[in-house]
Order: structure tokens, then sequence, then C-alpha cells
């Protein structure tokens, strides 16, 4: 290996699957949801909004239904 290499002349390249990896959007949640995320993300050190989009992919994926009494 050398000890040192000229990146300078590479050029960039887009990520082609970034347009399909997330999607912005705006969710109007009730407070008491958003503390129960802010509380467990203090516990395990993961972000809040990352462990609400991975409890949705969960439920997601094992085709949860939610039971509406």
């Amino acid at each position: 290996m050398r000890k040192e290499y000229d990146f300078s002349k590479l050029k960039g390249r887009r990520n082609p699957y970034a347009n399909t990896l997330k999607k912005q959007v705006t969710l109007r949640l009730g407070v008491d949801v958003i503390e129960y995320f802010k509380q467990m993300a203090q516990e395990t050190g993961i972000p809040y909004q990352n462990l609400v989009n991975l409890y949705l992919r969960q439920c997601a994926h094992s085709h949860k239904r939610l039971t509406v009494a």
C-alpha cells in the first residue's frame, strides 16, 4: 500500500439508492408518545426519531394490525 494517495482527481458519485432510503414526512404525534420515545432514547443512546422508525418498521415487517375498539 502507498503511504499517500491523491484523491484530488476523483469524481464524486451520487448514491443511486439515496431517494429510496428515507423520505421526510410530517406527523402529528401525541405528547405522551414523543415523551415515551425520548425516554427510551435516553436509556438506549439511540435518537428518538430512529427509535420511532425502527418500531414502525418492525410493525410493518411483521404485518402487525391495530385493534381499534
